[in-house]
């Protein structure tokens, strides 16, 4: 079964824990035991509806609170699909959070309150995942209940939205607006009665009509190997393969492969999947990989089509968010990890920070700072094979980690 991961973001008091278990409502996804303590906790307050956001919010800070603070995984199926959702926090102190739940999702969700509109919050969660480059996004406009489910009110927030779209620099992104209540479940899973001038589906509706075209960025074939299997028996006396997931693309017997770093070439003998052989490794599969040529190929090399090598080089430009309490520090040294790649990295330059209200750069940075994300260059100890963070989401992306503390203080995009 297909699974759709999402991530979720909007500011304080939105409803976006509520959305989340209205979801989980409606398909039936909530445990009895969960169900039963809903009811009952949603009486305790007083209230006169079920509070759907204690289905997601699990810290006692954030219950007691009515905010997200952490990010979580939330998981249910339909009948077609297998979903992930990442509750991300929406608070700015939060930053790094958001791009932790959002850096593997295919999909996203961002929320706006029908009675505030597009706030200053929206225009940072819109830049985030235009960073991450999550290819298709739904604009949830919350709340309509509370403005008379008006067709005017949302036709200005989608007209404020589309404004804000016009500056952003990825045309690849698919764009939806869809008008809800979570708290009483228009559109969300089931459509709505009291919107009859809306004529789209609901927001499950739209994540269940997503295709692989339409959510993964197109990318060329990346094999980082992560082991290489040497059974050593009577059976499989003389088999070497090479184990790992197929990224970007698809790889096929008969290709003519090149392994990085040593740049030796072959061809792809077999493709195996567990003790089944197939003719394509198809994108996001994990398989092992036998060559025609006897080649020295180890954990943390890369097999690549012959006609489309990565950038090898010891020097990185890239966006990094900071995630550490301790500042970034100019000529610190770090481990950056690339895939199952570890290398020593030092921070050679800090070359501006980036606004994530799309109002530009800010050139006088003194201090990176956690929540940060800014523009910065290293110089690595051992050469990496990379693609630029928008051709190739998994092969332009890496970590940088405090060899001190081992913390992974920062996420890293590489650029072009």
């Amino acid at each position: 079964m297909e699974v759709l991961k999402i991530a979720t973001a909007g500011s304080v008091d939105d409803g976006k824990s509520t959305l989340i278990g209205r979801i989980l409502y409606d398909t039936q996804s909530l445990t009895l035991d969960k169900l039963e303590a809903i009811e009952r906790t949603s009486k305790q307050k007083g209230y006169d509806y079920l509070d759907f956001s204690l289905a997601t919010d699990g810290l006692v800070a954030e219950r007691e609170q009515g905010i997200t603070i952490d990010v979580a995984h939330i998981y249910f199926s339909t009948p077609s699909k297998s979903y992930i959702i990442a509750d991300t926090p929406g608070h700015v102190e939060y930053t790094r959070n958001m791009v932790t739940g959002a850096s593997t999702s295919q999909a996203s969700i961002i929320l706006i309150d029908a009675r505030k509109g597009v706030t200053e919050q929206t225009y940072r969660h819109f830049f985030i995942n235009n960073l991450l480059r999550v290819k298709d996004v739904v604009v949830a406009i919350n709340k309509m209940d509370l403005v008379d489910y008006s067709e005017e009110v949302f036709n200005e927030i989608k007209r404020n939205f589309e404004a804000l779209n016009a500056k952003s620099n990825y045309t690849e992104q698919n764009i939806s607006f869809i008008p809800v209540s979570a708290l009483h479940g228009d559109n969300v899973v089931n459509g709505s009665t009291q919107m009859l001038w809306y004529t789209g589906g609901s927001v499950l509706d739209h994540f269940e009509s997503l295709t692989q075209e339409k959510i993964y960025n197109t990318g060329t074939p990346r094999f980082p190997v992560q082991m290489v299997i040497r059974p050593k028996t009577e059976e499989f006396h003389d088999f070497r393969a090479f184990a790992g997931k197929v990224y970007g693309g698809d790889l096929h017997r008969g290709d003519e492969v090149i392994a990085l770093p040593s740049q030796q070439k072959s061809r792809i003998k077999d493709i195996y999947f567990y003790n089944e052989k197939y003719d394509t490794a198809a994108r996001r599969s994990s398989v092992s990989i036998t060559l025609e040529d006897e080649i020295n190929v180890s954990r943390g090399d890369m097999l690549v089509k012959a006609n489309e090598i990565p950038t090898i080089s010891k020097e990185v430009e890239a966006i990094v968010c900071w995630m550490d309490n301790k500042s970034l520090a100019l000529r610190n040294k770090y481990t950056l990890q690339h895939g199952v790649n570890k290398v020593l990295a030092v921070v050679t330059e800090v070359q501006h920070k980036i606004n994530t209200d799309f109002s530009g750069i800010d050139e006088n940075v003194e201090q990176v700072n956690m929540n940060d994300i800014t523009k910065i260059k290293l110089k690595l100890n051992k050469a990496i094979y990379s693609d630029p963070f928008e051709e190739h989401r998994t092969n332009g992306s890496f970590i940088l980690i405090d060899n001190t503390t081992n913390h992974t203080v920062g996420v890293g995009f590489i650029q072009a």
